[in-house]
């Protein structure tokens, strides 16, 4: 599957696209190109050699004569030296047309004779065909028939004059033609291919540095696209600028309407608690005093849960990212905390946090996740909490251990419902914990609760990180 998935997303690639017809045509053009010019220079060496056969034939028409007994003689011995050396491939011979055979030939042929076909060509005609020669060679052949004015009567005829040559003489000049050529050809092919690679690469490097500056948007380094972009790929960063814009002031739009909502709904709500506190303090009316009351506390715990999930998706969903470095907002939150606190002199020990680590996401989410976190832990702990940070995996793991009753196993993924309370005696909504676990997943990340070695509850947190 693997394989398979690997080869789907190549070809979808545009460098793969690119090369690959590239390549393909490079291919074909070098292959028809060769093909072509081979077949030239074959027919070049063909019609070269034809027209030395041609001048041979020519040559041994004018030169040849008969003597007073009426046979062939050659009065002038032809121009080529390699119709003198024996078997150098090329060949003449003089045939009587009546079936006699080589009553003149070359030298060349030493003690072999020329088996042409029997056929009647007309007088001053040129035949052409291949036969078998000397040493099982193969040759080409031209032919023509003459006749030889009787001077005097009775001297003279009619002959058969034949030149050929081997067709390793046109064989052997094509094939070292066809290695030169496909060695340049080779050659040229490695140098467009190298040229196509580095013509990809060149012009696909603005899309790496456009993928890098998404990069550095979408780990918080930086809030828009920026780099040296060809005019090409300009208007689609100007445009993606512009989104980057447009979604980040709907997110603080959204974090303004967030917080008018929170104080307009908390206003009324604290009139009600204070007439319900009033009614039940005079004792005019006990029950409804008391009814307004639990009604107003669950009223505050849905404002506050859906407030803060509502801040948290509009953040994740429109953010165009961000950078929190977790050391100045853990050291706030501790300071905080202490104060909070103070009246139950907790321990709270935060261990020191490495510079380079920060949540690749919103600040105030993540004062929002450990605040809930830490503040939780402070409520049950006993005399301690601890809050200590590391990296893994691309990820930050935030563990806070605090030394009180814990949290039974087969409770601890109830206590992340929303509303859901261990113990009613201590103060709280019952919201924290799930509203952390609520922003964590928008962010991808993870809350789990664990026994703590001290005998608490360690909860872990694992956030993405920059």
């Amino acid at each position: 599957m693997t394989d398979m998935a690997a080869g789907v997303s190549s070809r979808r690639s545009l460098r793969f696209r690119l090369l690959a017809g590239t390549l393909f045509w490079i291919a074909v053009t070098i292959v028809a190109a060769g093909w072509s010019l081979a077949s030239l220079f074959r027919q070049h060496v063909e019609a070269q050699l034809q027209a030395e056969l041609t001048t041979h034939l020519d040559q041994l028409t004018a030169n040849i004569g008969v003597d007073d007994a009426g046979r062939p003689v050659l009065q002038r011995a032809l121009s080529d030296p390699r119709l003198e050396r024996p078997y150098s491939g090329c060949y003449w011979q003089v045939d009587a047309v009546d079936g006699a055979r080589g009553l003149l030939r070359s030298r060349s042929l030493w003690d072999s004779v020329l088996d042409a076909p029997k056929d009647a060509p007309d007088e001053r005609e040129i035949h052409r065909h291949r036969i078998d020669g000397p040493e099982g060679a193969r040759l080409v052949m031209v032919e023509r028939v003459i006749r030889i004015d009787e001077t005097p009567p009775g001297n003279g005829g009619a002959f058969r004059l034949i030149a050929a040559f081997d067709e390793a003489l046109m064989d052997e000049p094509v094939a070292r033609f066809r290695s030169a050529l496909w060695f340049a050809l080779g050659t040229l092919a490695s140098g467009l291919v190298l040229a196509a690679v580095m013509q990809v690469r060149v012009g696909l490097a603005p899309l790496r540095s456009l993928r890098t500056a998404l990069a550095a948007v979408h780990g918080g380094a930086t809030q828009r696209l920026e780099g040296n972009f060809p005019g090409e790929v300009m208007p689609l960063v100007d445009e993606f600028n512009r989104v980057l814009a447009q979604k980040a002031g709907v997110v603080e739009r959204a974090r303004t309407q967030a917080g008018n909502l929170a104080h307009s709904l908390k206003t009324p709500l604290s009139v009600l608690a204070n007439a319900a506190d009033a009614a039940i303090a005079a004792q005019a009316d006990h029950e409804l005093g008391r009814l307004v009351r639990e009604q107003v506390d669950v009223a505050r715990k849905q404002v506050d849960y859906h407030l803060s999930r509502a801040q948290a998706a509009a953040t994740r969903g429109t953010s165009t990212g961000g950078s929190a470095p977790l050391g100045p907002v853990l050291d706030g939150l501790a300071r905080a905390m202490r104060r909070i606190h103070a009246d139950r002199a907790i321990e709270l020990r935060l261990n020191p946090v490495p510079a380079s680590l920060s949540f690749r996401g919103d600040e105030q989410d993540l004062q929002e996740m450990l605040g809930n976190l830490i503040d939780n832990a402070c409520k049950w702990a006993a005399q301690r909490v601890e809050v200590s940070v590391g990296g893994e995996d691309g990820q930050l793991v935030v563990v806070v251990d605090d030394d009180g009753k814990g949290i039974a196993s087969e409770q601890r993924d109830a206590v992340l419902q929303r509303g859901t309370r261990v113990d009613e005696q201590v103060a709280g909504s019952g919201l924290g914990l799930s509203i952390v676990k609520d922003i964590a997943d928008l962010y991808g990340g993870e809350l789990s609760l664990e026994e703590s070695p001290p005998g608490g509850l360690r909860v872990v947190l694992r956030l993405p990180r920059t």
